[in-house]
């Protein structure tokens, strides 16, 4: 089809969001940023290493490279706006996959309410996706990783190591408990839940794209304090104790350091800030680091790259 006429094919016929004043078809798009401020991240996905289409549909896979993306801008406790997406394949990629990979963001960008506005497509020896993100603040301040304070409460919303009993059950070669192996191949972070929090006075949020202990970790230090989780006030939901149970894995440690389930944690001033649909955790504490239980956790605390 070549690159236009596939740019075209993907396009066309989309709906976009009343902030999308000038979206795909020019040199550069154009989005409504009342607020005068413009939240925006990046995120490069590849394949092999963010996703297998093995084991995810090209849909889920637009899905999930949007979703990750909108994440962050959620967790910045901002309205996601825009997405624009940087797309590499090889030249021998079925338009079927490229069509699948497309549709995926454009669903995940109308339920976070944003439009996919425009972007670029280059050929690769490898499928590599790229997605910025743009949101918009609504009059609010960001909610950055470096305001909580001792004392504060520290409460998550969304699931927590679904996606890595996922990760657990594909590496095994299975394909089920399907709304497990699903948690995997296409996150659903709270995306409103960001805004909730900003407007009830959060003074720390973070998309937890790495595992729970390990993002808490980057307010920890951002913020200068310590953080205390207390196990007895995880949900660790009875499918993700089968699981574990049926490969011999830790349920519990799936829901502190595993990854990519992009739910959202957050410090409050005070129990009573926690808004509905939010779970509190722990504490703020004096100190470093993040402990469970008032201890130091023992295995690594979620994932890093080049280590």
């Amino acid at each position: 089809m070549g690159e236009f006429g596939l740019i075209r094919r993907v396009t066309s016929g989309r709906t976009q969001p009343p902030s999308t004043l000038l979206g795909p078809g020019d040199d550069a798009a154009v989005v409504a940023a009342p607020d005068g401020r413009v939240v925006a991240c990046t995120d490069v996905l590849v394949e092999g290493v963010h996703f297998r289409l093995d084991w995810s549909s090209p849909e889920q896979v637009g899905r999930k490279a949007a979703a990750v993306n909108l994440a962050d801008v959620a967790a910045m406790g901002a309205m996601p706006t825009a997405l624009l997406i940087g797309l590499a394949c090889p030249a021998d990629t079925p338009t079927s996959v490229i069509e699948g990979i497309t549709a995926g963001l454009w669903q995940e960008a109308a339920a976070a309410g944003a439009g996919v506005v425009g972007g670029d497509l280059v050929s690769s020896a490898t499928l590599v996706i790229s997605v910025t993100a743009l949101g918009d603040l609504g009059g609010f301040e960001p909610v950055t990783r470096s305001g909580a304070q001792v004392g504060d409460v520290v409460a998550v919303c969304g699931r927590l190591g679904w996606a890595a009993a996922g990760l657990a059950v594909l590496g095994r070669g299975f394909r089920s408990p399907v709304a497990v192996v699903n948690a995997q191949r296409n996150p659903e972070p709270p995306y409103e839940a960001g805004i909730r929090a900003a407007e009830a006075g959060a003074t720390a949020m973070i998309d937890v794209s790495d595992g729970l202990l390990a993002d808490l970790g980057h307010i920890a230090e951002e913020s200068g304090i310590g953080i205390d989780v207390r196990t007895e006030l995880l949900e660790v939901h009875t499918r993700l104790v089968d699981v574990a149970s049926a490969l011999g894995a830790d349920a519990r440690h799936w829901v502190l350091t595993g990854g990519e389930d992009h739910a959202l944690a957050a410090t409050f001033p005070d129990p009573r800030a926690v808004p509905e649909g939010w779970r509190t955790i722990g504490t703020v504490r004096h100190g470093s680091g993040v402990t469970v239980d008032g201890r130091a956790y023992e295995k690594p605390p979620g994932w890093e790259h080049w280590r």
